[in-house]
């Protein structure tokens, strides 16, 4: 440095107390807008917490029921056990979907709906019945799955009654065995949504003998031989067929499908 000239000694004098570089300016003119931002976010986070925890802008006062046919919205709130009064944020919509489905077993789906700033919804689909069973002078209602889900006094108009004649002997109880009573119902249900339109209304009950032996008896005494539940569409066609056919037939065998039969005038 000795042999610098005074110029160049003038030169970084002047450097080192000149203006700040361009990023140390840059860095103090934005700092205070983020700082005020942040304080901001942090107010408007404190008073939303506020709001949906602390005050009373937002509590349980209302519950709505849609969807209901056979159950009442009464029953559905009673079962529900909204808590009123509680926030409405802090409501546990799982845990009244749950009871719901435990104490109504006739409801299939529910979707509970926070309704801001006052209500919660309670939206149920409820379980249609597509068989029954008569039991001591009640009747089990079965859904589409295979679900007893209800016993009422009267049994729902246009809905078949199952009839489950397994013996406990041969071929049937080997059947009642190996498959179960849930699983041969299952099969009968099968067949429900199988038959053509027209059998379905017609049909007055579902006869399950074995896995392999379910049949209809319809509402003027035909009868049809369906066999097991696979195969159900092909054994629909071929019973759509047959009823062309032989529209005077009284009983029809579409056990196998590749081969109908029908008999009996």
């Amino acid at each position: 440095m000795a042999g610098s000239t005074a110029a160049e000694r003038g030169e970084r004098r002047r450097g080192a107390s000149g203006p700040p570089p361009v990023r140390r300016r840059f860095g103090r003119r934005h700092l205070r807008p983020i700082i005020i931002l942040a304080v901001a976010l942090v107010f408007l986070g404190s008073g939303a917490f506020w709001l949906l925890y602390g005050s009373d802008l937002a509590r349980v006062e209302r519950v709505s029921v849609s969807g209901t046919r056979a159950l009442t919205p009464g029953e559905v709130r009673g079962a529900a056990d909204v808590p009123l009064g509680d926030q409405l944020v802090a409501v546990d919509t799982d845990a009244i979907a749950s009871r719901l489905r435990e104490e109504l077993p006739r409801i299939r789906t529910v979707d509970v709906v926070r309704s801001w700033p006052h209500g919660i919804g309670l939206n149920v689909i409820e379980r249609t019945p597509v068989l029954v069973v008569e039991k001591g002078g009640e009747f089990i209602e079965i859904d589409g799955e295979g679900v007893r889900y209800a016993t009422v006094s009267r049994a729902p108009k246009g809905v078949p009654r199952l009839e489950l004649n397994t013996r406990r002997s041969g071929t049937a109880a080997a059947s009642l065995r190996r498959f179960g009573e849930g699983r041969l119902v299952r099969e009968a249900v099968r067949v429900t949504r199988e038959v053509p339109a027209a059998v379905a209304r017609a049909t007055r009950s579902v006869k399950v003998r074995s896995y392999d032996d379910i049949s209809l008896e319809l509402a003027d005494g035909r009868t049809v031989a369906w066999g097991s539940g696979e195969n159900g569409a092909a054994k629909g066609r071929a019973l759509t067929a047959l009823l062309k056919a032989a529209p005077d037939a009284r009983h029809f065998d579409v056990s196998v499908p590749t081969a109908p039969a029908s008999s009996g005038s």
